[in-house]
């Protein structure tokens, strides 16, 4: 008797210490989700556009072309002729406009801009250009770097090609930009 005593006492313990330790393990795993949850938040862009928010893209072959709110700069890619830099501020609404659609593809959040293979290959091309992004909201850096080397990009690079294409196409319509010289020659 007292040895079923002493091994339902041991049964009883072990399941009070397991149950402990599935409790830990809960906790861990509630931090976990606790963590996860938080981070997903700081994915989540900000309904009004942060005082702080800027952003620099850089694109083209040799990523020679260049918007940048930081320094209130463009410079196009004249090709044979090099470079050529001019001040360009945007306006306050050009400004919660791209904010709006960086809003849309939520910006923040992680991307996929590598092609998945397709029957094992993947088609890839010579002569590509690339684009580089650094956004700043509140206070978080951002960085996005896409590449044109594939014959089919993914479809959140064609979101931020088309990003790219809206605020190049805003850029372009502004009298600084009209005033750059013409490129000449062409990439291979």
């Amino acid at each position: 008797m007292k040895k079923l005593s002493l091994i339902l006492s041991l049964i009883f313990l072990s399941i009070g210490l397991l149950g402990c330790q599935q409790s830990g393990e809960e906790e861990g795993l509630n931090k976990e989700i606790s963590k996860n949850v938080t981070n997903s938040t700081t994915q989540n862009m900000p309904i009004d556009m942060p005082s702080d928010f800027d952003f620099s893209i850089q694109f083209g072959v040799q990523k020679k072309n260049e918007i940048n709110t930081f320094e209130g700069t463009v410079t196009k890619d004249l090709i044979a002729d090099g470079t050529a830099t001019t001040e360009l501020i945007l306006t306050e609404d050009d400004m919660k406009d791209i904010y709006e659609k960086m809003k849309e593809i939520n910006i923040t959040e992680t991307k996929e801009f590598t092609a998945e293979p397709i029957n094992g290959t993947v088609c890839m091309q010579q002569s590509y250009g690339e684009d580089e992004w650094v956004i700043i909201i509140n206070g978080e850096t951002i960085t996005k770097l896409i590449s044109g080397e594939y014959c089919e990009p993914t479809n959140d690079a064609k979101q931020l090609i088309a990003l790219r294409n809206y605020v190049f196409n805003i850029i372009k319509s502004k009298g600084e930009y009209k005033s750059l010289p013409e490129s000449k020659g062409g990439y291979e």
